[in-house]
């Protein structure tokens, strides 16, 4: 270490950060471990990616490559302060600040830590002390080239990263980093460190349409792991590289090579990243989403206090073509199975069967509702649930009387000319007009037919952004993005006991930034009820357990085997229910009722809880796909939700490390009256084994409880 290197170290709730500051060098973050855990203090390595990389027009990167850990400005960053201090939510914060003598530019790195998590909070915030400078990216966070305290190098870890498709959400790979693109060379003998790097990009202003915000890299032997997500409603970047002495990860929003975005800085006039979380635990990869999964409960704008069951009559049920006729005794099968909120989802506006390019004012169709929408509503209400309704608040359609009469500047534009995605133009909710068309929009529904939850769904993704008023596309989407939120938190304080949820063609824009302020996440479209459970069983790993509305649609055609597998997919979840139940007899609607009510005495577990995956997040189902969910206070409170597919093996076995060498016994908490299940716990192995001799396709949730 040379004299003038110093470590700094801060620990902000349960964890510990150590950076290292040089009077010759760039801010590093060097370590983040577990705070209290013990170990030998890092190093200030000499090749330690600097903690912010920025890329400005005229100064590019050296040597040049396609990352975003060789920024010329980052490496010339001079550490000018810091300061320790509690954040206005009670939190702790740390600020460090930086500055670039021959550019003038200014980077303040805020990081901050919740007592109650194990991770932490960063972002940058860029200004400059000279002439005007055009940023192109700039890191959210980019950690130095360390992967543990451990000694352990690249070679030792492996990367998990998810991808994600509309009804093909949440697939999750686990891959040796070496074999993920980090190329293995001889820096000494080239004199450079490598340029290779492992990166996903999301596009436009679907967040989680291609990949997923989270990540993590986690030690094979299991003694420590990293995850991060980005907390952005819209284009985002992260990577993982190596330098000279290990890896580093670059956190970013929206960039100028992969979305057309740029910033200009300057005095008086800055820039802000996007947010992001990084959760550190000494452990494996469930130990690190658990931390994640703390972190994420701390970033929730409000908790309702109830978590109430939802009926939607979209899914494999009326799909987009409500009546009042048909309406009707859906409300009524719906309150019959203890459902509190029923929404009526899209296609209450349509007036001649062709909406998707006529939307935009939001106004009841007469020949579907004859008596009027209020008929509908005022039902939902006799029946002591909360009405809902379906909306898609940002897109105006092309044949809708909105389209010419809002201003061209309430509008996306590229080159004067309306953005046109999907028979839809898309609102930009800087505007005011904009604005001020969906408050009336929201405020007239929640007026007129006593709304209490809105379904907010958005299936349209409209490029790399808007370039009105000459702006880069990119940076005008992202304006739109961050006014948009804006726009949430004003409505949520206008209307506190309001409930929304977050929907985009299933789950393309499952992010923190909308999750922190919305409370139920729709987690796919997908209507195949086999091929529902691993998106479920993954979804965890992304979103709240309480906030992943997994949809439920049992059918009156379908066996009981058949009803209780889809039935059970949301048990451990938020159970979003569907399906034809006023045709289905009453056997068919106890089985219904018994989810819900089973539901309803767990979700309060579910809120406090943390996932973990018996098979692995990412590891093959053999035919059999499971979730866990575990106390985060008290490890013997333990349930787990079993899918069995069709041409699976009789048995399987699910090891459940966190309760080894505890006598327990299994307890079949969903169907009560399964029939053909045999299950057993060995208290050695930690190991639960299943076993079902049904012919259908077949599920329960289980409790393992004290013998």
């Amino acid at each position: 270490m040379r004299s003038t290197d110093e470590l700094l170290i801060w620990t902000g709730g349960g964890v510990e950060l150590t950076f290292g500051v040089a009077a010759d060098r760039p801010v590093r973050l060097l370590s983040l471990r577990p705070a209290g855990t013990r170990g030998a203090p890092p190093s200030a390595d000499a090749d330690a990616a600097p903690l912010v990389e920025i890329q400005v027009l005229g100064q590019g990167r050296f040597p040049g490559s396609h990352r975003y850990a060789d920024t010329t400005v980052g490496a010339r960053l001079r550490h000018t302060g810091h300061i320790r201090s509690a954040a206005p939510d009670g939190s702790s914060e740390l600020r460090i600040s930086q500055r670039d003598s021959t550019s003038g530019l200014t980077a303040t790195s805020v990081f901050r830590a919740s007592m109650s998590s194990p991770a932490v909070r960063a972002w940058t915030e860029i200004g400059t002390v000279g002439e005007k400078l055009t940023v192109q990216a700039v890191t959210s966070v980019c950690t130095g080239a360390f992967l543990s305290d451990s000694g352990l190098g690249v070679d030792d870890f492996d990367l998990v990263h998810g991808d994600s498709d509309w009804v093909a959400e949440n697939r999750w790979h686990r891959t040796p980093l070496r074999d993920a693109g980090l190329a293995a060379m001889d820096p000494a003998v080239h004199h450079h460190a490598p340029r290779s790097r492992f990166a996903l990009t999301s596009r436009s202003s679907w967040s989680t349409g291609e990949h997923l915000p989270t990540g993590a890299l986690v030690a094979r032997d299991g003694s420590w792991a990293l995850a991060w997500q980005i907390e952005h409603n819209g284009a985002w970047h992260w990577e993982v590289g190596e330098r000279r002495h290990g890896a580093y990860v670059a956190l970013l929003g929206p960039t100028d090579t992969e979305h057309q975005w740029s910033a200009d800085v300057r005095p008086g006039h800055g820039f802000t990243s996007v947010p992001v979380s990084l959760a550190v635990a000494a452990g494996g990869l469930d130990e690190a989403i658990g931390a994640l999964t703390v972190q994420r409960r701390t970033l929730l704008r409000s908790r309702p206090r109830k978590l109430p069951v939802i009926f939607n009559d979209y899914m494999n049920t009326l799909m987009g073509d409500p009546t009042t006729e048909r309406l009707l005794p859906l409300i009524d099968a719906a309150a019959d199975v203890g459902a509190d909120v029923f929404c009526v989802d899209a296609g209450w506006y349509d007036e001649d069967g062709s909406w998707w390019d006529s939307v935009g004012e939001w106004r009841p169709s007469a020949t579907r509702f004859p008596g009027g929408l209020g008929q509908v509503m005022d039902r939902v209400r006799e029946r002591r649930m909360v009405p809902g309704l379906w909306l898609e608040p940002e897109v105006i359609g092309v044949r809708s009387p909105l389209a010419g009469t809002l201003p061209d500047e309430a509008f996306f534009q590229r080159g004067g000319t309306r953005v046109t995605e999907h028979g839809r133009h898309h609102l930009d909710l800087r505007h005011p007009a904009a604005r001020a068309h969906l408050d009336e929009v929201v405020d007239r529904l929640m007026a007129e037919f006593g709304i209490g939850y809105f379904k907010f769904d958005y299936n349209i993704m409209p490029g790399p952004g808007t370039d009105l008023a000459g702006i880069a596309p990119g940076a005008g989407l992202l304006e739109h993005n961050r006014a948009y939120l804006d726009w949430l938190d004003a409505l949520v304080d206008r209307h506190p006991g309001l409930l929304i949820e977050n929907c985009a063609s299933g789950a393309m824009r499952m992010d923190y930034a909308l999750l922190s302020r919305l409370h139920l996440q729709s987690t796919s479209d997908q209507q195949n009820p086999l091929l529902y459970p691993p998106i479920a069983a993954a979804a965890p790993a992304s979103v709240l357990p309480e906030q992943c509305g997994n949809w439920a649609y049992a059918q009156p055609e379908m066996s009981p085997e058949e009803a209780a597998f889809t039935l059970a997919t949301g048990v451990l979840g938020r159970l979003y229910l569907s399906g034809h139940l006023n045709r289905m007899s009453p056997a068919q609607m106890a089985l219904v009722r018994e989810a819900v009510a089973v539901h309803r005495e767990v979700l309060p577990f579910v809120a406090s809880a943390l996932p973990f995956w018996p098979q692995g997040l990412t590891g093959g189902s053999g035919g059999w796909v499971s979730i866990g969910l575990r106390s985060a206070e008290a490890p013997y409170e333990t349930l787990l939700t079993v899918w069995r597919l069709p041409g699976a093996a009789e048995q399987v076995l699910l090891p459940v490390p966190h309760l080894r060498g505890r006598g327990l016994r299994p307890e079949m908490v969903y169907p009560a009256a399964a029939t053909g299940w045999s299950a057993g716990w060995d208290a050695a192995g930690g190991v639960l084994r299943l076993g079902s001799a049904a012919q259908a396709p077949t599920a329960c949730v289980v409790r393992l409880g004290p013998d």
